[in-house]
């Protein structure tokens, strides 16, 4: 049997089990376990970074287990968290190499793709996304059915992963070699534009899985209308010779300037 909370004789939940399951307490507990590596599963983060490319269901069907055993949608561990910031730092680094910034340059731009990029944009999206699903996508509007924004914000980190691994892992090995996407030729704007399509195709589809796997919500199918603009955006870059990539690499050198 699943574990349940204590109730009193009437039914209702304890004031101690409520205390423990309110979003404070829980954004309480995952920052404290920030500072303790030890008890992070970075083994179980790896393997949902994986599944995350070859079978995004798998990870969600976890986040129900999650819910049933420790009553949040939530994580709970923030392994996942700490890995996906290593791996933006990795990458960010292999940008400054491949743009030939200095020390300093490179540093800068660190700290624009972690701070802004990363946490600002994030908590922006994950903030919009929590607000219209709560407030237009729930079956029946109720205190006892909503949307946890830390589940809203793990839904961006799971999009993010393979968008960032495409973008910033991938797309390095062609900026300047094999197929040099930082060009106005049209294989380079082909192959760096069609990165990109598929890049933001994972982070439309793995959020529309994100909220259609809570039972509570419905219309989810609204998340997936995107990928028509996506389309359309595609084909009139490659047709205009647009290059995402080379925009990209301007903006990165801006930004440091």
């Amino acid at each position: 049997m699943l574990p349940t909370t204590s109730q009193h004789s009437n039914g209702a939940p304890s004031s101690r089990d409520a205390a423990r399951h309110t979003a404070g307490a829980k954004r309480y507990k995952y920052l404290r376990r920030l500072l303790h590596f030890r008890q992070m599963d970075f083994e179980f983060a790896m393997w949902q970074m994986l599944y995350l490319f070859t079978s995004p269901q798998r990870v969600y069907r976890n986040f129900h287990y999650r819910k049933q055993t420790k009553d949040q949608w939530a994580r709970d561990d923030p392994a996942f968290l700490v890995l996906l910031s290593i791996w933006l730092c990795v990458s960010t680094i292999g940008f400054g190499l491949v743009l030939d910034m200095g020390v300093v340059e490179t540093l800068k731009l660190l700290l624009w793709v972690v701070f802004v990029d990363c946490i600002g944009v994030g908590l922006l999206i994950s903030t919009l996304m929590w607000f219209i699903s709560n407030k237009y996508l729930l079956k029946h509007p109720s205190k006892n059915f909503d949307v946890e924004w830390g589940y809203a914000f793990d839904v961006h980190l799971n999009a993010f992963y393979p968008l960032l691994v495409i973008l910033h892992f991938l797309q390095l090995l062609f900026i300047n070699h094999v197929v040099v996407i930082n060009s106005d030729w049209f294989l380079g704007y082909f192959v760096g534009n069609t990165l990109w399509l598929i890049a933001i195709g994972y982070y439309l589809y793995i959020t529309f899985l994100g909220y259609n796997t809570l039972p509570f919500l419905t219309n989810t199918a609204v998340l997936l209308y995107p990928f028509a603009l996506l389309g359309l955006l595609y084909i009139l870059s490659i047709s205009l010779g647009w290059n995402f990539t080379r925009g990209l690499c301007w903006f990165y050198k801006y930004r440091v300037q």
